[in-house]
């Protein structure tokens, strides 16, 4: 056994099992290519504790980096929605789905994979969302439906163009119907 391997091992008990540290430690040995990313900016809103429902109307303010110009955001408020793409810091690396789980736990709803899910513990812990642009000022974006806790790092932001939309009706199982019917009240 290789000596990280070891060292690794001697950390298992914060992952609860020995099989859930191989997996981990499995999983990022798979990984050749690192990356890494820095935020462009930091959400600002009333949320906190990574609740699952009622997000439709947080109000969320993503003020960018002073690392960027602020000529960035130029023509942003020309569009009615953004793509925001975000970190899940505030999520347990230890709770991580490899595999397939059911949604919230809820043994009524059928087990699936990860990328079956939009749920937080997520491989690489990212989170896309669409929200309505409210305004711009400054360095600041005002935005409504962003499902992002306080203080959540914000990695991208893109336009939402129709054309990038789906051509086709978009078609999902119902448990997903059922387990969202509170996301956006």
């Amino acid at each position: 056994m290789r000596s990280e391997t070891a060292r690794f091992y001697t950390h298992q008990t914060s992952f609860g099992s020995l099989a859930r540290a191989k997996s981990f430690y499995s999983y990022f040995c798979i990984m050749e290519n690192m990356i890494t990313l820095t935020p462009i900016g930091y959400v600002k809103n009333s949320r906190e504790g990574m609740k699952d429902d009622y997000w439709g109307n947080v109000i969320s303010e993503i003020t960018i980096s002073d690392a960027l110009p602020e000529e960035c955001l130029n023509g942003i408020d020309t569009f009615s929605h953004l793509e925001i793409i975000f970190y899940f810091d505030k999520a347990a690396k230890t709770d991580v789905v490899h595999g397939a789980s059911h949604t919230r736990g809820n043994k009524e709803w059928p087990k699936v994979g990860i990328f079956a899910q939009r749920k937080k513990d997520r491989p690489n812990h990212l989170g896309l969302t669409v929200v309505k642009v409210i305004s711009r000022s400054g360095r600041t974006l005002t935005v409504q439906g962003l499902d992002a806790d306080n203080d959540t790092p914000i990695l991208d932001i893109k336009p939402v163009a129709k054309e990038f939309l789906p051509r086709e009706e978009v078609t999902e199982p119902a448990w997903m119907t059922e387990l969202m019917l509170d996301y956006w009240k």
